[in-house]
């Protein structure tokens, strides 16, 4: 295994020219001909925060202190690994064309394109600190440890990303069956609710069973209540995010090959 992740970062280097113009090709293919462009990273966060915090703050009164900040400190997280692993479904499929012409490393496509959304990840951090600013949130110096949970959701989302794409090559029904998973994992995540409110069996398994509940949380307790985080829930997450990564690259190792079979 170890043998393999070395091979894999020498290969990343040796092609990191290919990766900066695979990450460069996906941000602008998102949003070309549109006339605000990039601006769109800040705006979307702080349009759809503005719309459900009209909605639940209203009529579903939730009482959460500061709520737009409780809503985009969910929402960012969410979004960040909903999209990258969403995106990574097609990813070995839509490469097929250049994957028969010439040798690249097949994973170097997945890691661009999680890559790139996390780029826009960090870009939905302004709209973050904005809202902050203007919700005169408390800021402290546990804020700046939200380098922890976005990491481990970048290990995160790759090694989902890895296994995400490696089954849709065979099982074309895979990226169907994952949107209707993420709109059930997103309601079973806490991002515009308290998990109080939930029943406490479904609770537990929250809790026990849902990394996105883990770094949300852990990114929660850095941003929007500045505080050190549980170091046991920042284990917890690491674990989740290299075992996933570890589940995703022994899987996508091993078919590989078959890829092109199938494409």
């Amino acid at each position: 295994m170890f043998k393999t992740i070395n091979g894999a970062l020498n290969n990343s280097i040796k092609f990191r020219g290919l990766v900066k113009q695979l990450v460069s090709r996906d941000i602008k293919l998102k949003y070309r001909r549109s006339i605000l462009g990039y601006l769109w990273s800040v705006l979307n966060p702080l349009f759809t925060m503005l719309v459900l915090t009209i909605v639940f703050s209203n009529f579903f009164k939730f009482n959460i202190k500061n709520f737009p900040v409780y809503l985009l400190s969910g929402q960012i997280i969410f979004n960040v690994f909903s999209i990258s692993t969403s995106s990574t479904c097609f990813t070995i499929i839509e490469n097929g064309a250049l994957l028969k012409k010439t040798y690249v490393p097949k994973y170097l496509f997945i890691f661009s394109k999680v890559t790139s959304c996390f780029i826009e990840y960090l870009f939905s951090l302004i709209a973050l600190f904005f809202v902050m600013l203007l919700t005169k949130s408390k800021f402290s110096f546990y804020n700046l440890l939200f380098i922890i949970p976005s990491i481990e959701i970048y290990i995160f989302s790759i090694g989902m990303g890895l296994f995400l794409s490696q089954a849709n090559v065979f099982f074309r029904d895979v990226n169907y069956l994952y949107s209707v998973f993420l709109t059930a994992l997103n309601y079973l995540t806490p991002i515009f609710y308290p998990i109080e409110i939930l029943p406490d069996a479904v609770r537990n398994i929250v809790v026990k069973f849902n990394p996105l509940y883990i770094f949300v949380d852990v990114f929660r307790s850095c941003i929007y209540s500045g505080v050190m985080p549980d170091w046991h829930e920042v284990l917890s997450g690491m674990a989740w995010a290299c075992g996933a990564f570890v589940f995703g690259a022994l899987l996508f190792k091993k078919n590989q090959h078959k890829f092109i079979l199938y494409i």
